[in-house]
């Protein structure tokens, strides 16, 4: 997929986050003098480490559940789902549902009550990816609802869509009630470095949380740096994903039903390029041979179609590499054909299920492999595997996958469609709750 660049309401190009640059540091990982951050949200003069985290420390409590930051939220969400924003941008639309005030009301209230009392965490390091712009709000608004002071590292490299998503938060909080302003202003900040290993040992060093999404190798790179004997890390690491269709339900299905599905598997995978770590690489198809034969052809021309609907496409650069990729696959003897739908749809029959892909192999790329039984997966899915879509399965048949997969892997299963849908428990861990500290009281 290659993306149009961002605009704003008005119709003007939004520029990219002004890059971080690399800053010295002392032996030992000390802050130099030189190393400063860029303090985007609230929007400020650049700060070394000390003043960033002096001037939080002497920052006002917040509560979980703090009504003034659920105003800010809410506020916020109402500013991403108008019209003219999420038309061009359909993933900000989603996150505007996500921050509706029925929704933070829902989940500040799931964390009240019983024996004990949920107090803030403290103060938390989220370091986001890159490459899906959208994360960072997901993990820095469960966090600040339940009133954590919050320093969000923004990469440089953040696209274009980020750079929108900070100046949608400075316009909510110069549009908003001067007590809530304050407060979020006083607890929250978005900041911007470039790889500097002082800056963020320094971060971490003081923080209660840190929260690492990334590849394998950031999370390692991020573990070098100490966290206090009483903080903790939440790490969300490198992972893949998958479909499992019942062959006979697809081929059973209305016309409009399987169209509705494979647009919506279209964007499961080409809203972020297929570089989420949800999107569906390998479609996993039940049943006989023939019925899977045929259900997997009626669904790449409806997924085809899809795509070319939505005006998606894939420059000749990524065509190539995914003709180097899946042609890699049949040479190792582990594609069984290869077609391609334009340069948009690759698919890529597998000569068993057991070789599906777990890396990426290009925007638009799917593997098909036929099983008898969604039991099967049994002996398939891997601890790195995050989110299983679904077409034509009950209920009672998932819960009874997931027991029989007893924790191998799939920590979601959500129809076709939802893969991108963020929840509150993600990766098979409940944030509000990880965000909070309990206080036993009897």
């Amino acid at each position: 997929m290659t993306a149009a660049s961002p605009r704003d309401e008005r119709g003007a190009a939004i520029p990219p986050l002004p890059g971080g640059r690399s800053t010295g540091q002392r032996p030992g990982g000390r802050c130099a003098a030189g190393d400063e951050v860029a303090v985007r949200f609230p929007e400020g003069a650049p700060v070394d480490v000390e003043g960033l985290l002096g001037g939080l420390a002497g920052a006002g409590c917040l509560g979980v559940g703090d009504e003034r930051v659920r105003e800010f939220l809410a506020a916020f969400g109402r500013r991403l789902l108008r019209p003219e924003l999420a038309r061009r941008h359909p993933e900000l639309a989603s996150l505007g549902f996500f921050l509706r005030p029925r929704e933070l009301a829902r989940t500040a209230g799931e964390l009240r009550g019983g024996e004990h009392v949920r107090v803030p965490r403290g103060l938390v390091f989220h370091i986001p990816p890159a490459n899906v712009d959208t994360v960072f709000v997901y993990s820095w608004a469960l966090s600040a609802l339940t009133g954590n002071r919050n320093v969000v590292r923004l990469s440089p490299r953040a696209g274009a869509v980020a750079a929108l998503l900070v100046r949608t938060l400075l316009e909510t909080l110069d549009g908003c009630d001067r007590a809530v302003a304050e407060a979020v202003a006083a607890t929250q900040r978005i900041v911007s470095y470039g790889r500097s290993d002082a800056v963020t040992a320094a971060l971490s060093a003081a923080c209660d949380l840190r929260v690492v999404w990334g590849g394998d190798r950031t999370v390692a790179g991020v573990r070098r740096h100490p966290l206090a004997p009483h903080a903790r890390d939440l790490t969300f690491p490198d992972r893949s994903s998958f479909a499992l269709v019942s062959a006979s339900a697809w081929l059973g299905a209305p016309s409009g039903t399987r169209e509705a599905a494979a647009d919506g598997f279209a964007a499961d995978a080409y809203w972020f390029g297929q570089a989420a770590c949800s999107s569906p690489r390998t479609v996993f198809w039940v049943g006989a041979p023939a019925d899977c034969d045929a259900a997997r052809d009626d669904f790449t021309d409806r997924l085809a179609r899809a795509v070319a609907r939505r005006g998606w496409t894939v420059d000749a650069a990524m065509a190539v590499e995914k003709r180097v990729a899946t042609y890699g696959l049949a040479a190792d003897g582990a594609a069984r054909s290869v077609g391609f739908r334009g340069n948009a749809v690759a698919g890529v029959v597998l000569t068993a299920p057991e070789l599906a892909p777990r890396r990426w192999l290009g925007t638009g790329t799917f593997a098909h492999a036929r099983i008898a039984s969604p039991a099967e997966l049994a002996g398939l899915v891997r601890r790195a595997d995050q989110t299983m879509t679904h077409f034509g399965f009950s209920r009672a048949e998932l819960a009874e996958l997931a027991a029989t997969l007893a924790g191998r892997g799939v920590d979601r299963m959500v129809p076709i469609g939802e893969a991108l849908s963020f929840h509150r428990v993600w990766d098979g861990v409940d944030l509000p709750a990880e965000f909070t500290r309990l206080v036993t009281i009897r």
